[in-house]
């Protein structure tokens, strides 16, 4: 293995090496010192205040404050998306301000605001309320003429146009002191009023019950939609009158109005008073209408100048906010006058983040400087890869199964290969490959300006992964052309078919045989074995196989990764005793399988191959008759049978036993050294040998040892039969698009009709986009998510570390809360 010590180091192969370190601030210089941190983004501050509630901290006035400010500029923005003013996301460059200049400013913007609102509402209700007394004046008059014989005919509706055009003095008198509803001569009383459409007929009905029938309730529709004053949208609405006779029904009638939300109005009998209201009134909406449009456009000013500034005070306010509770993880220390604090960051940052700090000490005129130094622990590390636009991606895809350990070997490197190559194995056609390549280089070339865009949850997971896509489709591409698949069409792209028919006056290979008649096609499968007879025995044959020799060669990388692993962490034992005997089963059995296809490839040999694996195990000293494929082979797998049982107890026992007595011995050695020394005692020391004796438990390691052994040993013939997975979606994606090429494309193609062709082309193109590259991508991609995250992570992976979160402001602006 010294080969592989002489190769240069992967920078994403693993994680960034940590440190832990303390820093004092000065009280003057603190804030200051961690807003500039915060612009770095380099480190990883630790809470020193657990144990404290939030409103225990330090700065909690502070928080506090930013917290009210972030409410009210929440506010702002409720109120620009409602009125539909349109806010700068990147406002022009205006003077800075400091966070007292800018609460003083808020508190002065939504005062105006909130006086603007409240006298906007009162306006609003009040016309309509005018408004909805205009259509009760309207519909109710003609309720009343009807009642009346000599008055006009029913459908007549009252309104400005059927009014005289002159106008009464007395008209604001009357309106003023109201209309009191008497009753006539006949003692017959009315009341008048509007309610939704939608409860008139319950309205009616509790009317009629309530009165006992003592009553008659005519209805009209509005006509005109009103603005309900609660929700703000239009609703439709009916006028009615009720006539009824005497006091007390008069207070039944009201008391239902008002539980059913119903509003009444007075409306006179005579004609001459209803047109003086009715003029009065529609002066009125007018002058109103002028007002609220007046409003609105003050409005509508007051907040386009706050949009215009929101996005900055936004992320002020955010970045002061974070400031603060960051100073609330620290801890001040005995002399109350300086701030401390500890966290990690990377070792390459030390020294950009030391020449933050004497800059933030200039800049706060301190006397004193800031103390950073390294510090040792026993807390293990953080876990930090940087990444870019390209690899975030295959990243974000490894921290879904779990965080690495520090400095543990990091799958994305081998991902960003792996992963796209399985997808296109399931789903292999270069003419789907291309429709996602235009897809993914639609991602990538407008990347600038769709980072800028607020996108929808679907576009931004597809946006984010743009680079996997690409890949995938590169691959679709070159695994299509293996397969020789073109929306399940065959061409012939690298030369002639190596086939051709027995006679010259055939062209059908499902009624007459082919014969080899040149060289094997150059590139992939060749044309001719698409819609012979043995089609489809032959393609999952080679799929099968295939898939089995890619399972196995991931397979051993995984395992080959742990050794890597515990190499670079000098673990000797994980290498004896789980790396070579892992490394010896896997081989024996499956890495054998693995060999037997490519001779069996090489040589042209007819045997079974699932007689063999069966009778390898059945009778391993039987005779192979025609299913031997080389000289040996009898002796190899007898040697191979004894070589896996032997690597099950190699993985099982000698590690936990190893690891007892490597222990015994450490803890005998701590016996020796503090014996004859009266002022320790162990017992008590957190790190004594005591205590780490005490920790050690026998039998649950060597559980552990035998979980994590079983788990191998079946896992091995599980995981060997997950990548067959491979050849059945591979299988089911080429047979789907032949379905819909032969059944919707060529069948419509048969007609002479020009709509039928069109239909059917349409149909096609629908059932490839939305199932093919919809559905059929969607599950390659989970596949092949699986065969990482379960049969290649799991031989060397744990998972179970952390992630590395510094304090950054440019994680702020992405964040929506």
């Amino acid at each position: 293995m010294g080969v592989f010590d002489r190769l240069p180091p992967m920078d994403h192969l693993r994680s960034e090496k940590m440190c832990f370190v303390q820093l004092i601030f000065p009280a003057e210089s603190a804030r200051l010192a961690v807003t500039y941190l915060g612009e770095v983004g380099l480190i990883q501050f630790k809470d020193l205040n657990e144990d404290k509630s939030p409103f225990q901290r330090i700065f909690v006035n502070q928080v506090k404050r930013c917290a009210e400010m972030s409410r009210k500029l929440k506010f702002f923005s409720d109120q620009i998306n409602k009125a539909g003013v349109k806010s700068s996301v990147r406002p022009a460059l205006q003077p800075e301000i400091d966070l007292e200049e800018l609460e003083a400013k808020l508190g002065e913007h939504e005062h105006e605001l909130l006086e603007m609102n409240s006298n906007s509402g009162i306006l609003q209700q009040t016309y309509n309320e005018l408004f909805e007394f205009k259509l009760v004046l309207s519909k109710a008059g003609s309720i009343l003429a009807a009642s009346h014989n000599h008055a006009a005919p029913v459908d007549r509706e009252l309104d400005e146009h059927i009014y005289d055009k002159e106008v009464d003095g007395g008209n604001g008198y009357l309106l003023e002191q109201g209309i009191d509803q008497g009753a006539s001569e006949s003692g017959v009383r009315f009341v008048s009023g509007i309610i939704l459409k939608s409860k008139a007929l319950a309205f009616e009905r509790m009317l009629f019950r309530s009165t006992r029938g003592n009553m008659l309730f005519n209805q009209a529709p509005a006509g005109e939609p009103v603005t309900d004053p609660i929700s703000g949208e239009e609703v439709e609405k009916t006028v009615f009158v009720v006539f009824f006779s005497g006091e007390q029904t008069r207070a039944i009638i009201l008391r239902i109005c008002a539980t059913h939300g119903a509003s009444c109005y007075p409306v006179p009998e005579e004609m001459v008073k209803q047109r003086q209201i009715f003029r009065e009134v529609s002066s009125r909406l007018s002058d109103l209408e002028v007002t609220l449009d007046a409003g609105i456009q003050h409005r509508n000013k007051a907040l386009e100048s706050v949009g215009s500034q929101l996005w900055r005070w936004i992320i002020m306010v955010k970045k002061e906010k974070a400031v603060y509770d960051t100073l609330n993880m620290l801890n001040f220390d005995v002399t109350k006058k300086c701030l401390v604090g500890e966290g990690w960051c990377p070792i390459f940052a030390k020294s950009q983040i030391e020449d933050v700090l004497q800059r933030a000490t200039l800049h706060s005129n301190s006397q004193v400087g800031i103390i950073f130094h390294e510090m040792d622990t026993i807390e293990s590390p953080p876990t930090y890869f940087r990444t870019d636009k390209f690899t975030n991606a295959y990243q974000e895809i490894v921290d879904a199964y779990g965080v690495g350990r520090y400095e543990e070997i990091n799958p994305a490197v081998y991902s960003v290969i792996t992963f796209p190559f399985l997808f296109a194995v399931m789903f292999g056609d270069w003419g789907h490959g291309i429709c996602l390549l235009i897809g993914a280089l639609f991602l990538i070339l407008r990347e600038k300006k769709l980072s800028s865009q607020k996108l929808d949850s679907f576009t931004e997971m597809a946006f984010g992964g743009r680079y996997v896509i690409l890949l995938m489709a590169l691959f679709s591409i070159y695994c299509g052309l293996i397969y020789n698949e073109f929306f399940s069409v065959p061409f012939h792209i690298f030369g002639k078919s190596a086939y051709a028919c027995r006679e010259n006056s055939c062209s059908d290979a499902h009624t007459a045989g082919l014969i080899k008649v040149r060289d094997p096609y150059p590139f992939g499968v060749d044309p001719s074995w698409r819609g012979s007879r043995s089609e489809l025995p032959f393609l999952n044959s080679l799929k099968m196989k295939m898939s089995i020799l890619m399972g196995v060669c991931q397979m051993n990388l995984g395992i080959l990764l742990s050794y890597f692993d515990a190499k670079f962490h000098k673990n000797a034992l994980d290498i004896r005793y789980q790396f070579i005997p892992q490394m010896i089963f896997l081989n024996s059995l499956f890495g054998y399988l693995a060999l037997l296809i490519l001779v069996k490839w090489c040589t042209g040999s007819k045997a079974d191959l699932y007689h063999v694996m069966i009778y390898m195990f059945l009778d391993p000293a039987g005779d192979l008759g025609e299913n031997q494929l080389f000289w040996g082979q009898k002796e190899l797998q007898m040697l191979l049978l004894l070589l896996a049982l032997v690597a099950v107890p190699w993985m099982l026992f000698p590690k936990p036993f190893i690891l007892k007595k490597l222990h015994k011995e450490r803890f005998q050695g701590h016996s020796y050294r503090f014996l004859g020394t009266s002022e320790m005692d162990t017992d008590s020391e957190p790190g004594s040998a005591r205590a780490r004796h005490d920790d050690f438990n026998f039998g649950e390691v060597f559980v552990h040892q035998m979980i994590h052994s079983i788990e191998f040993v079946l896992g091995a013939v599980s995981n060997t039969a997950s990548y067959l997975r491979l050849w059945a979606l591979s299988l089911a994606h080429s047979e789907l698009s032949t379905v819909f090429y032969e059944k919707l494309l060529l069948l419509a193609w048969g007609y002479d009709s020009t709509i039928v062709k069109l239909v059917g082309f349409i149909v096609f193109a629908f059932a490839t986009a939305f199932i093919l590259l919809g559905m059929e991508s969607l599950s390659a991609f989970l596949h092949a998510l699986r065969l990482h995250w379960v049969e290649f992570m799991n031989k060397f992976y744990h998972g179970d570390g952390y992630k590395f979160k510094p304090f950054s402001f440019a994680l702020l602006e992405d964040d929506e809360d």
